[in-house]
């Protein structure tokens, strides 16, 4: 597709918006955000998208906190907590707190939550972020345990990021449909309207108790789904939007020469990948991507730098694991593929594909980097049939088995630990394209073992054994441009969560 230029672009949305009044911003204390993904559903436990992991963050909190700088973790619902043995934490809670609707946070909010998510019939979306849970039991009123099915040492880490804490009396009534309507946390944003996939208002939380996460500043928070990105930019110059977000690399540098935006450039621990049908779950007949020698040959036929150096750019680099190399547990020392496009061509000849073959290739994101991948993979004989996709329905093609090759991304909602990563992908659940017992073997291990030395010995193993079998063809680390007002004042941070608590007007 061709991208219009920034003028074009401005221009177009000129007209476009030259009937409507310009948002007043700073005047109304109301920071107007962009989204480029349908966010269907509010509820984070009912999406997997990176939109949802923000609005998580702001209208809900979790027991415990993990600083985005420090990496500490803090009380945040709970103020202290205890492992009393192998499989059981005990927290004390933090008293004072209600609920956007006035509801009382108390013990009982805590088993309902746990009880309700850990019970895979109630379908969260992402079973890895809370299955490890078996169930909850009160104490007292400000007293709960939390059981686990097994030695789970990575529990803080999740509890600090994806595991929020629901009103039990107001979902009781609610339910589901109700919760992703008219959303109600503890958190430091209330939402007071929702027009499912399209737009999202929150209002600063007047009662917000003393969290780690920090009080909020800015009134009202305006999120609008705007999925072009040269729409949004134009809606910046126009006045309608006062932030946006991940922003191309070529966008973001003619952005960042103008005077009137601030271009903030961090890190994240997304990583994007391509994905291969290695157990045979496709209808694809024959299945070329059950052979090593195709599955290595797409490894060869990538150069990851190049898309790195020309369409990423800024923070991000190439990465040879399924898990961003910070994550405990995501070990280094690993098969990995130079860019080789005659070897790639020779494995395919090898494989009995001297004229290469032609697969289904899908993607939700990022069509140029997918167009680039797409060009590399023709290039050696493999002729790509396009498809891109809204993420929610890739996904759901996906968790069917229906997907022969993907393009696909992955920010492990920002959880600091291997097991978000590649237990999510590895362990014969919905979206893993690989059943590996062996493994699988490894995982069950390095996830529930309690002395870390064993933990990255087997996360090590696994990584090992993927990247020899080429399950997967990992790509780059994903960086994210951020581009604002300059009376907006913020500091990302390398989670790829856009903090509200944190914005402040100059």
């Amino acid at each position: 597709m061709k991208k219009l230029s920034l003028t074009t672009a401005i221009t177009a949305v000129a007209f476009a918006t030259a009937g409507l009044p310009a948002l007043a911003d700073k005047a109304e204390d109301k920071l107007n955000v962009a989204f480029t993904k349908e966010l269907e559903n509010v509820d984070s436990y009912f999406n997997s998208s990176r939109e949802g992991v923000v609005l998580q963050r702001a209208v809900w909190d979790g027991l415990i906190y993990r600083d985005p700088v420090t990496n500490e973790y803090k009380g945040n619902l709970a103020t202290s907590w205890e492992w009393i043995d192998d499989t059981t934490l005990e927290f004390k809670l933090r008293e004072g707190v209600t609920f956007h609707n006035g509801e009382a946070f108390n013990a009982d909010d805590v088993v309902f939550t746990v009880n309700f998510v850990a019970d895979e019939a109630n379908g969260v979306k992402t079973q890895r972020n809370v299955n490890w849970m078996k169930s909850a039991e009160k104490i007292d009123d400000y007293t709960v345990r939390i059981h686990l099915k097994d030695k789970f040492p990575a529990a803080i880490e999740f509890l600090s990021g994806p595991v929020s804490m629901y009103p039990n009396e107001y979902y009781a009534e609610a339910g589901a449909s109700g919760m992703g309507l008219k959303p109600v946390g503890t958190g430091p944003y209330k939402v007071v309207s929702v027009v499912p996939g399209q737009h999202f208002v929150l209002e600063k939380n007047e009662n917000y108790h003393d969290s780690p996460k920090g009080q909020p500043t800015i009134k009202t928070i305006d999120i609008r789904t705007v999925p072009d990105v040269n729409t949004q930019i134009a809606e910046l110059f126009s006045g309608t939007l006062d932030l946006i977000w991940q922003v191309p690399a070529d966008q973001s540098e003619k952005l960042k020469s103008m005077d009137q935006f601030t271009v903030a450039n961090e890190s994240t621990m997304r990583v994007g990948y391509i994905t291969m049908d290695a157990a045979g779950r496709s209808s694809m007949d024959p299945n070329p991507f059950q052979d090593l020698r195709v599955r290595r040959a797409i490894n060869h036929a990538i150069d990851r730098q190049a898309i790195v150096d020309s369409l990423l750019k800024g923070s991000s680099k190439v990465i040879n694991t399924p898990c961003f190399p910070s994550q405990f547990g995501c070990v280094q020392d690993v098969t990995s593929y130079e860019y080789d496009p005659e070897k790639a061509k020779a494995l395919l000849a090898e494989a009995g594909y001297p004229d290469g073959f032609t697969t289904e290739f899908y993607a939700y994101r990022n069509r140029d980097y997918a167009e680039a991948l797409a060009s590399y993979l023709n290039a050696v004989g493999i002729k790509t049939d396009f498809k891109m996709l809204q993420y929610s329905a890739l996904r759901e093609l996906n968790m069917k088995g229906e997907v022969p090759l993907a393009f696909l991304t992955w920010g492990s909602y920002s959880i600091n630990d291997a097991s978000a990563m590649v237990s999510q992908f590895f362990k014969h659940g919905s979206l893993d394209d690989t059943r590996d017992d062996e493994v699988l073997e490894y995982l069950n291990i390095a996830d529930s073992a309690t002395d870390p030395d064993v933990r990255i010995e087997n996360y090590g193993k696994a990584l090992k054994r993927i990247t020899d079998q080429a399950f997967w063809a990992p790509l780059f680390s994903y960086n994210t441009n951020y581009v604002f007002k300059t009376s907006v004042n913020y500091s990302p941070t390398p989670d790829e969560v856009l903090r509200f608590t944190t914005m402040t007007w100059n």
